[in-house]
């Protein structure tokens, strides 16, 4: 069998596919091997991968069922990581409430975990790898076999009463620890100091699984030396002894066992971790360096102490600190009460029996004897207090001695001076210093020179030669000077001090640091320059800071700030020389600069201020060393990409803290108006109206972008920025389309004679911008707003037919000949268009057609080339007194223009997509004909007429005069050259 494929259907039935195949698997899944033994309520979690697919690094899905014990043919879906709901109700409620869960650890595998395990979760459980790839070809499914066992662990302690030690006594606690379960399992037991005010506790000393001893962080140096312990009596007994408590293991110290079980893959699995109660362990201090702690512990040992009332005071000498009342109202002395409200003095009750008292920082002046005092209190019955007699504790000497503080470690240039200085705190008494050195950590020191506490300064015998001298600027500052250092004047140097306190023994504090002092030949390179930032996407109006690091000895350095903007050329901010000297070449009252110097490097701070879009591009610093009066460049710093995104983009966790900095405008609030749906006709005007309802600012411009949108297709129709500048706009719209703005700001879009191809949906896109730090305006957002419109058409018509005025026209020369062409049926409408053409044919010549003139169906009047009968064209006009007649109008006619005349109607409509169709064309074959004589034969031509046809000339003349006039009786409007595009034909009938 290749592997297995599951597909679940509405009937709860599983359809297993099963494949053969020769050879070697290719696909193969993998989970933790069984049996797992996990105890009832605590965590289980298996592991499941896949290898094999082609696809590596794709995500795959994985799938977990189980079969119980007791219906091991019954398969039960558990959870999927494709198909949130895969799982039966039986396990879909706990994988909502996420008690049941899968967790992708990489895209091969994933990790099943059940946050606490029941008994029913007893069983085999199966992954299975989704198969995506069609073919199959492996193992796509692997099991493992769940024990759930009930909890035997117990653990508790022998100490659960509050302790009070004074500093240097021992301390010995017992832990129980012991498990009864039948399966094999390891113990490991562990003592752990919970400290007030700490998250969390901190172990002291371990006895692991395999029974190896583990001291934990802080408490080494005393377990090597032998004064703590961890010893086990017995099976299930282990104690824990500490010779000498110390002030630092204050706090509250509880022991943890852990059971542990060896899964068959060989691994080690706690299967449950159990705490016993807390002991609370109070060590009062007798000797403090100032800045301390001071913890004064008052415990009440009596009878029914929860039932009863005290009040408990704390005295130095005779004066009262603080006092807590009956009810627990405290009240401080008033010479302690500014300590009180900086947080200095705390005392509260931390128990029935405990009460404290807290000083931090310690000074010296608190030092002296202090005691407890505690007064029994009997309450009246008109609820009033009576104070009983007081009892004293023994009395607690404290003695805090000043403390002295050195720079950690210092570099040095060979041939440079060497200035260290030594701060003591605390300073009451009288003080004396000692300046020593040795080359190496292990080799004794030696005396430099010293100041007495009278100021007189004696240098040691090595060092009278050198340039050495030691200064006091203030009563707690001591300053060692030595110039022109060599480099074995590397090493450890101690800066000892002795305080001698009126009626008090002398103290002695010291403190050390180590001097490098580096060849100059070596100073360059050791020498580097890096650029960082805490964050390289700010917003606008936010502070930027850059870090420039040089790190090795310090030297004198030139430090150039610069910045590059898209491609161009870098320009330069500041430069920052050896001396001090800041030359600026950008705004200064956007920049600032500081310099920390540290022990292995100094950092240089550029800070911007009010950071706008021009701040955006690419930083860096150059470091130039000032070697022998020589600048050498190091290596350039990197560079650091800064991007400055607008308010309202940024997904930082820390988005709320930067808003509540910056002004509470730039946060977009800009809101559009919805836009109704528009109904029309066509030829109609439309408007459509987009308003601004909510806006961030009343100093906002706004940009405005009108798409249309039909079919598939999306274009844009006209474009406006902020400065209601034109930028964009569709070339064949431009005759129809006008924006107006009104106020609000309110926007129309104005569509005149609406077409069929307007129709489709509109969408209002406005931006709003701002004005940055620097006045350069930005866009904040952009929000749409979207309609439709709707164009309605009349049905199409596809035929009409002509009727052309059979005539014939016999006129003088220099008359005026007018030719009608008319439309008899067909469409009518706004929406129906024509195009006619005249035409001519000559009797006198060879000329049988030509094309004389066309007026289109947008209203175009054209003449066709022809020489032939171009003096024709310049003497003819045209007039439409309706939308169905046309006419043609010769202008002092020649003989020459005899002939045959007829025109030529087609129809033309818009489609849905604004093309233009041609419906229907129609020419008449009863044609006008024209007869024109000359007036040189004009006498001869009336005698013959009058002989051979009067009655028929006279006749032929009334009917042909009639027709003239009712040519000269119509509209005498004519049409242009040229029609503008933006006009359309009347359509008046």
């Amino acid at each position: 069998m290749a592997g297995l494929f599951y597909e679940k259907d509405d009937y709860d039935f599983i359809c297993v596919l099963s494949l053969l195949y020769s050879g070697e698997a290719r696909v193969k899944t993998e989970v933790q091997a069984g049996p797992l033994y996990r105890v009832l309520g605590s965590p289980l979690s298996i592991t499941c991968s896949v290898s094999g697919f082609r696809s590596e690094n794709t995500d795959k899905h994985f799938e977990f069922r189980m079969t119980k014990p007791s219906n091991p043919d019954f398969e039960i879906q558990i959870i999927s990581s494709h198909e949130d709901t895969f799982g039966y109700s039986s396990h879909l409620s706990r994988v909502r409430k996420n008690e049941i869960t899968l967790k992708r650890l990489s895209p091969n595998s994933v990790r099943f975990e059940i946050k606490s395990l029941q008994k029913t979760d007893e069983g085999e459980y199966e992954c299975t790898a989704v198969n995506l790839e069609g073919a199959y070809d492996g193992e796509y499914s692997a099991k493992t076999v769940v024990k759930v066992i009930e909890d035997s662990l117990s653990v508790s302690s022998s100490a659960s009463t509050p302790l009070s030690l004074n500093e240097g006594e021992a301390l010995t606690l017992t832990c129980l620890a012991s498990s009864s379960t039948s399966q094999h399992t390891h113990l490991s037991v562990a003592w752990y100091l919970h400290k007030d005010g700490q998250e969390d506790a901190q172990p002291i000393i371990s006895l692991n699984r395999d029974f190896t001893l583990s001291p934990g962080q802080g408490f080494e140096r005393r377990y090597q030396a032998g004064l703590i312990r961890l010893d086990k009596w017995g099976e299930a007994s282990y104690s824990l002894k500490m010779a000498e408590v110390e002030p630092s293991d204050q706090g509250r110290i509880y022991c943890q066992a852990q059971e542990w079980i060896q899964d068959p893959d060989g691994s080690w699995y706690i299967i449950i971790q159990k705490n016993a109660e807390e002991m609370t362990l109070t060590v009062k201090a007798t000797a403090l360096q100032e800045g301390q702690e001071l913890m004064l512990s008052c415990n009440i040992n009596t009878q029914d102490v929860e039932k009863r009332f005290f009040s408990v005071a704390w005295l130095k000498g005779s004066v009262e600190l603080a006092r807590i009342g009956p009810t627990g109202v405290l009240t401080v002395a008033p010479e302690y009460s500014v300590r009180q409200k900086n947080g200095e003095l705390r005392a509260a009750r931390s128990g029935n029996r405990d009460y404290r008292l807290i000083l931090k920082p310690v000074r010296t002046e608190d030092q002296g004897e202090y005691i407890c005092t505690v007064w029994p209190q009997e309450r009246g019955q008109d609820d009033t207090f009576i104070e009983g007699e007081p009892k004293d504790s023994s009395p607690q000497r404290v003695s805090v001695s000043a403390t002295v503080k050195m720079q950690q470690a210092v570099n040095v240039a060979e041939g440079g001076g060497l200035h260290l200085s030594c701060k003591v705190d605390g300073v009451q008494g009288q003080l004396s210093v000692t300046w020593q050195h040795k080359p190496t950590p292990t080799a004794p020191f030696t005396e430099i020179i010293s100041m007495s506490q009278e100021g007189v300064t004696e240098i040691a015998e090595e060092f009278v030669s050198r340039k050495v001298k030691v200064m006091r600027p203030s009563t707690d500052n001591f300053t060692l000077a030595l110039d022109e250092v060599t480099l074995s004047d590397s090493g450890v140097y101690q800066c000892a001090v002795s305080e001698r306190k009126p009626n008090s023994k002398t103290h002695n504090q010291a403190q050390t640091t180590t001097v490098t002092v580096t060849s100059i030949g070596k100073l360059y390179t050791l020498m580097g320059v890096s650029l960082i930032s805490r964050k390289t996407r700010v917003i606008v109006g936010e502070k930027l800071e850059l870090m420039c690091r040089v790190k090795g000895p310090h030297m004198p350095v030139t430090v150039t700030w610069s910045v590059q903007r898209e491609a161009k050329t870098p320009d330069t901010i500041l430069t920052l020389s050896p001396d001090g000297t800041i030359s600026w070449s950008a705004d200064q009252n956007h920049y600032q600069l500081r310099v920390e110097s540290r022990k292995t490097e100094v950092m240089y701070y550029l800070l911007v201020i009010g950071t706008s879009h021009r701040e955006g591009g690419s930083y860096q610093c150059n470091v130039s060393v000032l070697l022998k009066n020589v600048h050498k460049e190091l290596k350039a710093s990197n560079q650091l990409s800064v991007i400055v995104i607008n308010p309202g983009t940024a997904s930082c966790s820390h988005l709320g803290k930067i808003m509540k900095m910056l002004s509470p405008f730039l946060v977009s609030r800009l809101d559009v108006s919805p836009i109704p749906a528009l109904t029309t006709n066509m030829n109609t005007d439309i408007t459509i109206t987009c308003s601004i309802i909510t806006k961030t600012s009343e100093s906002s411009l706004y940009s405005i972008t009108w798409l249309h949108e039909e079919n598939a297709g999306n274009k844009t129709i006209v474009s406006l920025d902020r400065n209601s500048i034109v930028t964009e706009s569709q070339v064949d719209l431009r005759q129809r389309i006008s924006m107006r703005r009104s106020k609000g700001p309110t926007f129309e879009l104005i569509i005149w004679q609406a077409r069929i191809s307007d129709k489709g949906l509109y969408t209002c896109k406005v931006g709003e911008w701002l004005q940055d730090p620097r006045g350069e305006w930005y866009l904040l957002s952009t929000v749409s707003k979207s309609t439709v419109l709707t164009i309605t058409e009349p049905g199409e018509y596809i035929y009409f037919s002509l009727l052309y005025y059979f005539t014939c026209h016999i006129v003088y020369e220099g008359d005026e000949v007018k030719l009608n062409c008319s439309i008899t049926s067909g469409a009518s409408g706004s929406l129906v268009f024509y195009r006619v053409i005249w035409h001519y044919a000559a009797h006198s010549s060879s000329l049988k057609k030509a094309s004389l003139v066309e007026l289109d169906h947008t209203g175009l009047v054209s003449y066709p080339e022809n020489k032939d009968i171009r003096g024709l064209q310049e003497r003819l006009r045209l007039s439409r007194p309706t939308q169905k007649s046309f006419y043609l109008s010769i202008q002092k006619a020649h003989e020459e223009d005899s002939g045959t005349y007829w025109c030529q109607v087609d129809q033309y409509q818009l489609d849905n997509e604004a093309h233009w169709q041609l419906k229907a064309s129609d020419s008449d074959a009863n044609a006008n004909a024209v007869s024109e004589c000359n007036t040189t034969t004009y006498t001869i031509v009336i005698a013959v007429l009058i002989i051979m046809v009067v009655v028929m000339l006279l006749l032929m003349f009334k009917v042909c005069r009639s027709k003239s006039s009712q040519g000269k009786n119509s509209s005498s409007s004519l049409w242009a050259e040229s029609v503008p595009m933006n006009k359309k034909p009347s359509g008046d009938d």
